[in-house]
């Protein structure tokens, strides 16, 4: 079974937790991607930003994206996965909170994200067609 560390995309980019949204909104829009991991000062993760963050938490709020900081919408701890985990253990936490994409951390550092897509191409069909019932289920 793959590991997070073979089916992740590497390199991530973050947003600073000090940055504007709009910095966040630009930054989402030049990667094509609907989210970005909140790195602090440390380069440690604060959380994720979607795209749906900025239009709810934000935009529709009324708050202005370029004072409104990207930390201000990390909420908790983020969930993620270790690099070493394999892909049983990916989905199990995909399902379990609900989401699609996890950040992978080695030690504390973020090492890449994983997506639905990346873990469906590298486990067999049913498996993942269970994890997609899970989330799209209430």
């Amino acid at each position: 079974m793959p590991t997070a560390r073979e089916i992740m995309t590497p390199n991530t980019e973050c947003v600073s937790a000090d940055e504007p949204v709009l910095v966040a909104a630009e930054k989402m829009a030049r990667l094509d991607v609907g989210s970005l991991p909140i790195c602090g000062t440390d380069d440690r993760l604060k959380g994720m930003l979607t795209d749906r963050d900025i239009v709810v938490k934000v935009l529709a709020a009324g708050k202005d994206p370029k004072t409104c900081r990207a930390g201000e919408l990390a909420q908790g701890e983020a969930v993620t996965i270790g690099a070493d985990h394999d892909a049983r253990e990916i989905l199990r936490t995909m399902a379990s909170h609900k989401v699609r994409r996890l950040p992978v951390i080695d030690g504390h550092k973020l090492v890449g994200i994983v997506a639905l897509a990346e873990v469906a191409k590298a486990v067999p069909d049913a498996t993942t067609g269970d994890l997609l019932e899970s989330l799209t289920s209430d």
